[in-house]
């Protein structure tokens, strides 16, 4: 019996052993490999027979938290995609990424450098009329007020305000109140 173990033994590829201890089912099929060097395996399930088992085998000593697996592979590990992604897809998305980072960061300065709407605006020095920004504050001659008189039969509206305030509602007192009879 020993013997025939032996034999058997000796008759077990050498490609079979190593791909045993390597973690990887028996019959495997090597669908691909992406670009942060992870590789991706496809495999006959013992238990399902219609459709082959799919399984990403890590780069060596990569922490599980630091695994990123992109949405192609990740959409052919699910089944839901047909055909493992290429290298010259996977390369094209990299670069879109870059692209769309690159637009999104010209957004945001193109929105930082727009008006704000909530934010009060700033003033503008403006120059008033005879005044020379040259001259000293001393020199510079400021044309006085002309006090326009107001026609007669017409009151000033901005005296009333005046008087009682900006707030309409600043001389109401509440009044007594008594209830009416009740209609039935």
């Amino acid at each position: 019996m020993e013997d025939a173990s032996a034999t058997m033994a000796s008759k077990v590829p050498r490609w079979y052993v190593e791909h045993a201890a390597s973690g990887i089912p028996p019959l495997t099929i090597l669908a691909g490999q992406d670009l942060q060097g992870n590789t991706y395996w496809e495999f006959k399930d013992a238990l399902n027979h219609q459709r082959l088992r799919r399984i990403v085998k890590y780069r060596h000593q990569t922490h599980f938290a630091d695994v990123q697996v992109s949405p192609q592979w990740h959409q052919w590990l699910r089944q839901t995609r047909r055909d493992a992604p290429t290298l010259q897809e996977q390369t094209a998305d990299v670069q879109r990424q870059a692209q769309l980072k690159y637009n999104a960061r010209l957004a945001d300065e193109r929105w930082a450098a727009k008006a704000r709407y909530i934010e009060t605006p700033q003033p503008t020095p403006q120059l008033a009329v005879g005044r020379d920004p040259g001259l000293p504050e001393q020199e510079r001659k400021v044309p006085p007020a002309v006090d326009t008189p107001m026609p007669k039969g017409k009151e000033d509206p901005f005296k009333k305000h005046s008087e009682i305030g900006t707030n309409p509602g600043a001389m109401w007192q509440p009044e007594a109140w008594t209830p009416g009879a009740v209609k039935r």
